[in-house]
């Protein structure tokens, strides 16, 4: 059981907010973070599971960006599986990161600033270095491995993929076992928690899938189930009694977004995990007032990984994500197989 403690603890311990939470022990704590300007108070809440074996410590975080709810749904349906009765080491599961955000459904902190390009943070700064200072004094501090769970923007989709970097050995080896068709060698930004883990030697996996301010079942689904495998990889839970044939998931080391080459209506684009062959037309952009039409044209092959489902853009708006594939049909094909094997089970 959890109990209050000194910060310090004894060797081995695990100590968050100066509660030692004991092997086997399982609880929820409330960080507390600064009040509303009501007065109201707020909370980091986390979920600690610990076994009484030791092992590695995962953290599942999820809202970092306060309209991306999805991470939220996968962290209540991790923590209630029967599975984690039986885990070895211990899961820090944090289901809303930036309450702020959240509370107004809005991307962003009220001060204004991302609290994804706020990291490491410091206990003297803005309100979002606060927050991040917090979450890496308690939760990465605590971890060895680290999952951030991540939608698609406002209006836009994105196809479920791990975004790591897979140049790293133990990044690639938890990617793989998280289980999904596509994973993207992204570029670190800087400020961003998985830049400041890095350098901290913390494996992590950023997984996106679907749309802020909605809930998508597929989307979930793979969320939770990717978050076992590597769980099962980390050897933090026993194998699986009943095991798939996995396919082997596609590599693209770099993507891009299709930007608008002008403003008006949207039609005809290409759709989510469709391949792309340079020189297809991807879409038109059209004069609402049937005047004119421009196509936009694929300049490299790959997939849709990502896309907008506004019909209105304006010159610059990014309306398709493509990551680059020389095999793009083969990986199409596969993401075709994915998306039924989920529907299948719905």
């Amino acid at each position: 059981m959890a109990r209050r403690g000194k910060r310090a603890g004894k060797a081995g311990d695990l100590v968050i907010n100066g509660t030692v939470i004991d092997p086997g022990a399982r609880t929820t704590l409330e960080l507390p973070i600064p009040h509303l300007y009501t007065h109201t108070e707020m909370a980091m809440v986390v979920h600690v599971i610990r076994g009484r074996q030791q092992g590695p410590s995962l953290f599942v975080s999820a809202a970092m960006h306060g309209d991306e709810l999805l991470g939220i749904e996968i962290v209540r349906r991790l923590i209630r599986l029967k599975a984690m009765r039986r885990i070895r080491g211990t899961l820090l599961a944090v289901p809303i990161v930036n309450p702020y955000g959240v509370l107004a459904q809005s991307r962003y902190l009220p001060d204004r600033r991302d609290l994804n390009r706020s990291f490491p943070g410091s206990n003297t700064g803005s309100l979002a270095a606060r927050l991040a200072h917090l979450f890496m004094t308690e939760i990465v501090s605590n971890a060895t491995h680290g999952i951030d769970l991540h939608t698609g923007a406002r209006h836009r989709f994105n196809l479920p993929q791990i975004r790591a970097d897979l140049n790293d050995s133990e990044n690639l080896r938890l990617a793989r076992a998280f289980d999904v068709p596509v994973l993207l060698g992204s570029n670190m930004r800087d400020g961003s928690l998985r830049a400041v883990v890095s350098e901290h030697g913390l494996p992590m996996l950023v997984y996106e899938a679907g749309e802020a301010l909605r809930y998508d079942e597929m989307s979930v689904r793979v969320g939770v189930r990717g978050v076992l495998g590597v769980m099962r990889e980390l050897g933090m839970l026993p194998p699986a009694r009943r095991t798939r044939k996995k396919r082997e998931p596609y590599v693209s080391k770099s993507s891009r977004w299709i930007r608008a080459p002008k403003s008006g209506v949207l039609l005809d684009a290409k759709t989510l995990g469709s391949d792309v062959v340079e020189g297809d037309r991807l879409a038109i952009v059209a004069d609402p007032y049937g005047e004119s039409e421009q196509e936009v044209i694929a300049e490299f092959s790959g997939i849709v990984i990502g896309c907008t489902y506004l019909p209105l853009v304006h010159e610059g708006d990014a309306i398709l994500h493509v990551a680059k594939f020389s095999d793009a049909e083969e990986v199409a094909e596969y993401v075709d197989t994915f998306q039924a094997e989920y529907l299948d089970q719905g």
